[in-house]
């Protein structure tokens, strides 16, 4: 059971792998679900192998460290195969992209001075409304008769962008002093 979390993170790297692939072919109504279920699966691997981890005592260092990473793997994989599909504007997956490896620069830093930077609430939820916004776009027109369902999705995603910039603000502002005292001491 120990480790079980591990194989589920593993496992959302190949679904990742797999989604990108999928996203590559003309997305039919077929395909176009197909690729949402798995997206929606990887994306509740996430919440599964984080209870489980906690729930059976199970964490471990690897999960700490590729948990977030394949998070940010299949957030950043969403992001990219969205954009030549015309569902999402390049500029969106820049910012996100930009706040996710300089925060994890970030949490480097901190943790080679010694500090460990857990999740915060605030990116716990940007998180989720990434999943929902990227999700609805994935998600194929033409099944639920909601016309405006990937503009309701880009709406997402705009709150998604904000929280992710107020986030990344906030991880920051939680770090100057590391990043400030690591500027002064060179």
């Amino acid at each position: 059971m120990r480790h079980l979390p591990n194989l589920i993170t593993g496992a959302r790297f190949v679904l990742t792998a797999l989604l990108a692939v999928l996203l590559m072919f003309e997305q039919t109504v077929v395909m176009g679900f197909f690729c949402w279920l798995l997206f929606s699966f990887a994306a509740a691997t996430d919440w599964v192998d984080g209870y489980l981890a906690r729930r059976f005592e199970a964490v471990t260092v690897l999960g700490k460290l590729m948990d977030p990473l394949a998070d940010k793997v299949l957030v950043s994989t969403a992001l990219i195969m969205l954009i030549p599909l015309d569902r999402l504007p390049a500029w969106i997956a820049l910012v996100i992209l930009s706040r996710e490896m300089i925060v994890t620069g970030l949490r480097g830093l901190a943790s080679s001075s010694g500090l460990v930077v857990a999740a915060s609430g605030l990116g716990k939820i940007k998180s989720i409304v990434q999943y929902i916004g990227l999700g609805t776009l994935i998600f194929p027109l033409g099944i639920l008769p909601i016309p405006a369902l990937h503009q309701i999705g880009i709406g997402i995603v705009y709150i998604a962008l904000i929280l992710t910039v107020w986030s990344g603000v906030d991880y920051f502002y939680k770090l100057r002093s590391v990043f400030l005292d690591d500027l002064t001491s060179d």
